[in-house]
């Protein structure tokens, strides 16, 4: 297909349709209308990092048997990358709030066993460096959980953690900020800052003060701490895993797209992240979105041309077709 050729790079739609999903609906749109489209699913190291690294990458998921955040059995799956030399575990899969019914959510009790187990068997199955992708957890234990789970079934055999955080929030702030959305009341926050101080002056390396170690309630701050584990900014990891900015060149537009874009989108998430490359490269930036909350000012701020809403993939289609109009126009132009 000739003409303009956008880069459509949509994350989840979180609990209701993945990456991939919503990339290929907004492609056919844009394909309608004459625009070629490149698929390029991103994630920021929260849910659906897995399908995303699988599609850009390549590899195979293994299922193993491990526990939920209330020490319940479950089969959840880890990737493996590179011939099986990397792995990928998302933390959503064994420690995930989406695996709880809202009145069972409970951030005291909850724990990262289950991670802990899905990254040790990452290891067994001969893994040399595990990338943890931390978001969409139910938990905040500081990862004692999942260091317990590691340590019980042999540690990591000189394997390397490589943390994608999708927030950089230091420990110390992870209980006030996260806490209650993961059914915590201002008690028990009090409660978790507590026992979460006193576990920062038990392990190796003090995590208080560091940026990203109060990703997944603590986890990324106690495998920081404990193991040594290498913390990065998700988005930026991804992007350049997936080649982003070598697609970037190529393309005359670049569509994002989120279930909800709201300020937390432009700080350090893959909303934000994206802007900050196409603008550099000069490229403009859509957005279609399932819900738009963000302020109009913070979206010229990180140059978003325009930003529509789409809850359904007709919805998307449609929305990829409208704006292949606007980017014929302005070729034309």
């Amino acid at each position: 297909m000739s003409g303009p050729r956008a880069l459509v790079a949509p994350d989840s739609f979180k609990g209701t349709f993945s990456a991939p999903e919503v990339a290929d609906a907004v492609a056919r749109g844009l394909e309608r209308g004459a625009i070629a489209a490149d698929r390029c699913p991103v994630a920021d190291g929260g849910e659906g990092t897995m399908d995303v690294m699988l599609a850009a990458l390549g590899g195979r998921t293994v299922r193993v048997w491990t526990r939920d955040p209330l020490d319940r059995p479950i089969a959840a799956r880890f990737a493996l990358l590179d011939d099986g030399a990397r792995a990928l575990v998302e933390t959503a899969a064994a420690s995930g709030l989406a695996l709880l019914a809202e009145h069972e959510r409970d951030p005291w009790a909850a724990s990262t066993w289950g991670t802990g187990r899905l990254i040790r068997a990452a290891v067994e199955a001969g893994a040399r460096e595990v990338l943890v992708a931390v978001g969409g957890s139910a938990t905040v234990d500081g990862g004692r959980g999942a260091l317990a789970a590691l340590a019980e079934g042999g540690g990591l055999d000189g394997a390397r953690l490589t943390v994608l955080c999708d927030v950089g929030t230091p420990w110390e702030r992870c209980a006030e900020i996260y806490g209650p959305q993961k059914g915590a009341d201002a008690a028990m926050v009090a409660r978790l800052d507590a026992r979460l101080e006193r576990f920062a002056g038990e392990l190796a390396r003090d995590p208080r003060g560091v940026a990203m170690t109060g990703a997944a309630g603590g986890l990324a701050g106690g495998l920081w701490g404990a193991l040594g584990a290498r913390l990065v900014g998700g988005a930026e990891h991804i992007l350049d895993a997936i080649g982003f900015d070598r697609r970037l060149r190529d393309a005359a537009a670049v569509v994002v797209g989120e279930g909800r874009i709201d300020a937390q989108s432009v700080m350090g998430k893959i909303v934000g992240a994206i802007a900050g490359r196409a603008r550099a490269a000069g490229v403009p930036v859509h957005a279609i979105v399932g819900a738009d909350a963000l302020d109009p000012a913070a979206g010229r701020a990180i140059g978003l041309c325009s930003i529509t809403e789409a809850t359904t993939l007709p919805e998307l289609e449609i929305a990829g077709e409208r704006l292949a109009t606007v980017l014929t126009a302005g070729a034309a132009g």
